[in-house]
């Protein structure tokens, strides 16, 4: 992480996660700054090349962002992704307009020259398939460019200026549409840059614990679990680190799944040995969601008591100078908001900016550089079982917002018994791990039916499930007939209160921070 290390700067491109992803898996590490980031802090991340994202914004219009000159002068090797090509060329001396022939989607370029980014991947005179999403192009090149790719709307697809090691690409290589493009990153690190790609799980481990012990000494840490992988994965490592300088606090707000608070207790108590403080404030949580059907209230109101009882029982604790948080790099990248996005408000509750004042506390983020599945990598790498490793997501607020409208344990039992049986068919049928995320929804409806003789006026549910590798991008995943047919069978006939199940066919587009 010291030495061999590239640097994304972000232009506020929805899919700029996909190539830190894409780095990552050839063993880079890499970081994600915003297009604005100081010259100061860009020079001192000592990066061995950088990458300058696509973006929404045009190049041609008054005020667009601009990649600083210094960046430009810092004497590393640059890849300018689609705007990213773009606002390189504009700075150095080439010209981009607007186009009539704007290419989004799939499309075709035909390799003109070779290039270090094409070596051992395309050929000239190979025709490639690629990911295109722009309406302006790059029409004049920049002093010491050449042209290396042309395809139908762009005559400048991809360029190289072998001198400078400066290289352009009008596609976007990050995503899964172009299938060669995890190739051409990997040159890019590689070939261009000179890095091994060694970064390994098995090193970050190290680096972390070390950076632990530096950080806490002999310090007091409180730890705050929620039973997520997250929390879970941070505990451990930090444990690992310091032993018993570690307190985990455990607030159960009586949302979660069937028995998952008894097994967040056993896991920490009697699997590793680690100080666990338990708190059931079920009933405190309960009534004040009572009557509350608006969403965000709802998270509100549980956020807020979370906060409240935890520092209660932190409180009782005395002398810890540290506070442990599962943070992940995704919160720390969308609490930037590039280019007025929205994605800083959506994530203030993960206090990545710091913890209010009152706490007197430092935070200890030892996930902060990971994607969720190397998070999960990290726990298989600490010895972790897989069924905390590789158990689904789940949200803080649990089933209140798995519940629209009000929310009280009546609702609450019969969707945990709606999940139980959804759950148990996915294992059954060996699909727990092809999925990324499958859940139930007590939808607030409730309809008439006949069962047998009688007639009910009970309520609906759905179920979804979708997959995904990291959560920034998911699809619906395609359950045959057969299988749904068997759990809304079981969901009908096991859990009375329930008489219609649906399937939530709702996609994730790359963008969307959250699905609940």
């Amino acid at each position: 992480m010291d030495s061999e290390k590239i640097l994304i700067l972000d232009f506020g491109s929805q899919v700029t996660q996909l190539i830190a992803r894409r780095l990552r898996e050839a063993g880079v590490y890499c970081e994600i700054f915003p297009f604005n980031a100081a010259p100061e802090r860009i020079s001192a991340f000592g990066a061995r090349g950088i990458i300058l994202s696509g973006g929404p914004a045009s190049v041609t219009e008054a005020g667009a962002p601009r990649v600083d000159p210094a960046v430009l002068e810092a004497g590393v090797p640059i890849l300018g992704i689609c705007y990213g090509e773009q606002t390189m060329c504009a700075e150095l001396g080439g010209v981009v307009e607007g186009s009539e022939h704007r290419e989004f989607g799939r499309a075709f370029i035909d390799i003109t020259a070779d290039c270090a980014l094409f070596e051992g991947v395309w050929r000239v005179g190979d025709r490639a398939q690629v990911w295109m999403s722009h309406g302006d192009r790059v029409s004049a090149l920049p002093p010491g460019f050449k042209v290396v790719a042309t395809s139908e709307g762009a005559p400048f697809a991809a360029i190289a200026n072998e001198m400078l090691h400066f290289y352009g690409v009008q596609f976007h290589p990050e995503v899964m549409h172009t299938p060669d493009g995890a190739k051409l990153l990997a040159n890019f690190c590689r070939h261009v840059c000179g890095l091994h790609g060694t970064w390994t799980m098995a090193g970050y481990r190290e680096t972390q614990i070390a950076a632990i012990r530096a950080q806490v000494g002999q310090g007091q840490v409180i730890c705050g679990l929620s039973g997520g992988v997250d929390s879970a994965v941070a505990a451990v490592l930090i444990h690992e680190a310091i032993g018993d300088q570690l307190t985990c606090i455990f607030v159960d707000h009586g949302l979660l799944r069937h028995v998952e608070a008894a097994q967040v207790v056993s896991n920490f108590r009697d699997r590793f040995n680690i100080k666990l403080v338990h708190r059931d404030a079920s009933d405190l949580f309960l009534g004040e969601l009572a009557g509350v059907s608006d969403p965000e209230q709802k998270r509100k109101i549980i956020g807020r008591l979370f906060v409240e009882v935890f520092e209660e029982e932190a409180g009782k604790i005395g002398g810890a100078g540290f506070l442990a948080q599962g943070t992940l790099y995704p919160d720390v990248i969308e609490s930037v908001s590039v280019l007025g996005g929205p994605s800083a408000v959506i994530k203030s509750h993960h206090n990545v900016g710091g913890l209010p004042e009152r706490m007197n506390m430092q935070l200890v983020e030892p996930l902060r550089e990971l994607f969720k599945d190397e998070v999960r990598a990290l726990g298989r790498e600490l010895g972790m079982p897989e069924e905390m490793v590789g158990r689904h997501p789940f949200p803080g607020p649990g089933m209140a917002i798995r519940i629209p409208g009000a929310v009280d344990r009546e609702k609450i039992a019969l969707l945990q018994k709606v999940d139980v049986i959804y759950l148990e068919e996915i294992r059954a049928a060996g699909l727990y791990d092809a999925i990324w995320q499958a859940f139930a929804v007590l939808l607030p409806v409730r309809s008439v039916g006949v069962m047998g003789d009688g007639r009910t006026y009970d309520f609906a549910c759905a179920l979804r499930a979708v997959t995904s590798t990291d959560g920034m991008t998911a699809d619906i995943y395609p359950f045959d007939m057969a299988f749904l047919s068997r759990i809304s069978n079981r969901i009908v006939n096991e859990v009375r209160g329930i008489n219609r199940v649906t399937y939530d066919i709702t996609s994730k587009p790359p963008g969307t921070i959250e699905w609940e």
